[in-house]
């Protein structure tokens, strides 16, 4: 599982990243391997929503083993099938890039990072950087 003081590395991290890209105010999430919530953070003026979508984000990669990416490539793929995976999941599965599994140095699932506020792939690089700077692996 990944630790709180994990979390809190990746969340100063992924934000420093979107200071430094430039990004609109972020919002970044971190759920634990069981899907548990471990840390939120909203920027100022990142809109009220923006939680529900980043919890979505790594909620659907934890749910499905893959980043919320490659989720949206299966969207484009077969949006019925996840269109049903969302009303079965109660909404909880946002397939658009943003969403990244955490993984440690020896593979095992921590858990998973969900960022939002910017352009999706923005959101993406952001949640990697962070990854990376706490010391994790990615996927």
């Amino acid at each position: 599982m990944i630790s709180l003081e994990q979390a809190r590395a990746i969340v100063a991290a992924t934000r420093a990243k979107g200071r430094d890209m430039g990004l609109n105010p972020l919002t970044v999430v971190i759920l634990d391997a069981g899907g548990h919530l471990v840390a939120v953070e909203r920027e100022d003026g990142s809109g009220y929503g923006r939680p529900d979508i980043a919890e979505g984000k790594a909620a659907g990669a934890l749910a499905m083993g893959v980043s919320s990416r490659k989720l949206g490539d299966m969207a484009a793929d077969r949006p019925q099938f996840m269109a049903a995976l969302s009303a079965a999941w109660s909404g909880k599965l946002i397939p658009a890039a943003g969403g990244v599994l955490i993984r440690d140095g020896a593979g095992v699932l921590l858990g998973a990072v969900g960022v939002t506020g910017d352009l999706s792939d923005n959101d993406e690089e952001a949640a990697l950087a962070g990854i990376e700077a706490a010391g994790l692996a990615a996927g």
